[in-house]
């Protein structure tokens, strides 16, 4: 592959509480994932965001979560599938009306932490959950993760998917994330993130936890904007993707 978008989860403040450097990330990333006010953001928050990627010239998605300011979106949850319909329905709409305001389109969409993990793994709460994006953002692309059961159902919903891949997480040997719970779920090595990074790129494959070697299709590298080492990170890999012949553009591009 000679392209790919550079993704990063930001807009994660609210209220006083301040976290991650987004104006910074939005230096390099080609797409920003937007928190829309479950598990983190508020509405000043998420219009002042909207507004720097904006004015960066970086493309926008939504990022829905699980309703748990408390536990950042990471605690699992039981919903109803018109439960997890309407949730994912009201936050993308509420990023829709900023969006708006500010005359910018909704690039995508990506679901957040346990939300997120949990869809990985169940069609049935993805396909409830790609419904609703289907009936307000039809065009909008889904952002899932590489190989799981999200993109299964997007694609069965009618939606544009793209794989997504993680430049500082660990996986397993199915392709799973490891758990935040877990030592060693989270990456701090420069040098190793950046060499999995292209080769995840470049042959579409990543070694994982176990050591086994297993497939990816990587369409969109994240990298979290809520670590300490999230600016450099991201910094580094983008020079390194284009030191390697790689383009960095958005998934609508």
């Amino acid at each position: 592959m000679n392209r790919v978008d550079l993704n990063s989860d930001l807009g994660e403040s609210f209220g006083t509480y301040h976290l991650g450097m987004d104006a910074e990330i939005l230096s390099y990333v080609t797409s920003a994932n937007v928190a829309c006010g479950f598990h983190a953001g508020d509405p000043i928050v998420m219009e002042r965001t909207v507004h720097l990627a904006g004015e960066k010239g970086v493309s926008i998605g939504a990022h829905p979560g699980y309703p748990d300011l408390q536990g950042f979106g990471r605690r699992n949850m039981q919903l109803t599938p018109d439960e997890a319909r309407a949730m994912v329905i009201y936050q993308v709409g509420a990023l829709q009306a900023f969006l708006a305001a500010h005359q910018l389109p909704l690039q995508h969409v990506k679901l957040h932490g346990a939300l997120y993990n949990t869809a990985a793994a169940s069609y049935d709460l993805s396909l409830a959950i790609c419904k609703g994006i289907r009936a307000v953002a039809p065009e909008a692309v889904f952002l899932g993760l590489s190989g799981s059961q999200m993109l299964v159902a997007a694609r069965d919903a009618g939606l544009k998917v793209a794989g997504e891949v993680f430049a500082d997480r660990a996986y397993h040997k199915d392709g799973s994330l490891v758990s935040r719970k877990e030592p060693g779920s989270v990456l701090h090595d420069p040098k190793v993130v950046i060499a999995r990074t292209v080769r995840m790129v470049r042959e579409g494959v990543v070694e994982s936890i176990e050591g086994d070697v297993v497939p990816v299709e990587a369409d969109s590298i994240c990298v979290h904007g809520d670590t300490p080492e999230a600016v450099a990170f991201v910094r580094e890999i983008s020079e390194a993707l284009k030191s390697s012949g790689i383009q960095l553009l958005p998934l609508g591009a």
